[in-house]
């Protein structure tokens, strides 16, 4: 491509792949068929390759329209931000930070993870939980600054993600006080005494947690599992089992007169990381968020 980009002849496309097809996008845009279909021949020609392919009756992306749609996709959801992030800069409203926060995360150690970011008073801070591989989509198309995990990016180069190892932290075990008093041996062996919690396969400690358990002889009655960590938390503080959590959560679980502390696992470590959409954070509380956990 040897001139600029024609950026009306690109959100024309952008409608048409929307919308399935030329009539759809020349309804939505209350504009005439030959017209939506001009504008996205035009954009095929300035980029050299044909975006669209018949399919049945109606039309679907080539490879280089599904290429040609990832970017614009990009593009467009940052224009939708831009009134956003002029209102903020105008009025002195702070530093926006999206972070997605998947969800087999337990949330006190959420907090904890973005404690550096929140001390700043000019933070506003929008979380979104939601699985993995969608808030890896919505990282992909900007719609979010960082998503934290308990994984790695995975190696995926048609998303260019980056990973930031952002802290680990080793498990203890905690029980409601009633439950605690019903074990006769010590900690581990206690555990094979009570009803367990534990965070369903989609989290990535479990098949940690199984191996740990197995290693000590530990054939676990398991009472519960739970994709949502908090509400994990909530039935084992209710008297349901004893369950894991991460050292980082046992001040906020203790002081909750209740609960006891059945014993740590020192091997059996959490990790965190950071995923960014590009290799270089610029975003000065991300810059944050890596200097203040180690």
């Amino acid at each position: 491509m040897t001139a600029a980009l024609n950026y009306r002849h690109l959100y024309y496309f952008w409608v048409v792949a929307k919308e399935g097809g030329i009539a759809r996008a020349a309804n939505r845009l209350g504009m005439a068929v030959q017209t939506v279909s001009a504008q996205v021949r035009l954009l095929e020609q300035e980029l050299g390759h044909s975006l669209f392919k018949p399919a049945g009756r109606g039309i679907s992306l080539t490879d280089a329209g599904v290429a040609a749609m990832n970017m614009a996709d990009q593009i467009f959801q940052l224009g939708e931000q831009l009134p956003d992030a002029v209102r903020e800069a105008a009025t002195g409203q702070g530093l926006r930070l999206a972070v997605g926060m998947s969800d087999g995360l337990p949330k006190l150690v959420v907090r904890h993870l973005l404690q550096p970011a929140v001390d700043d008073g000019r933070v506003r801070l929008l979380c979104h939980e939601d699985e993995f591989d969608r808030l890896l989509a919505d990282l992909a198309l900007h719609r979010l600054d960082a998503v934290l995990s308990d994984r790695p990016a995975p190696p995926n180069p048609n998303l260019r993600l980056y990973g930031h190892k952002l802290g680990e932290a080793p498990m203890s075990w905690f029980a409601p006080a009633q439950l605690a008093r019903q074990c006769k041996q010590p900690f581990p062996a206690c555990l094979a005494e009570i009803p367990l919690l534990l965070p369903t396969a989609h989290a990535a400690i479990r098949p940690r947690l199984d191996q740990w358990l197995e290693r000590h002889g530990i054939r676990p009655r398991i009472a519960g599992e739970f994709e949502d960590s908090a509400l994990l938390a909530a039935f084992g503080r209710s008297g349901m089992g004893a369950f894991p959590s991460s050292v980082w959560s046992r001040d906020e679980l203790l002081q909750d007169k209740s609960m006891r502390l059945l014993g740590d696992a020192p091997e059996l470590v959490e990790h965190f990381h950071l995923i960014v959409a590009e290799r270089k954070i610029q975003h000065p509380l991300l810059q944050r968020l890596l200097q203040g956990v180690a």
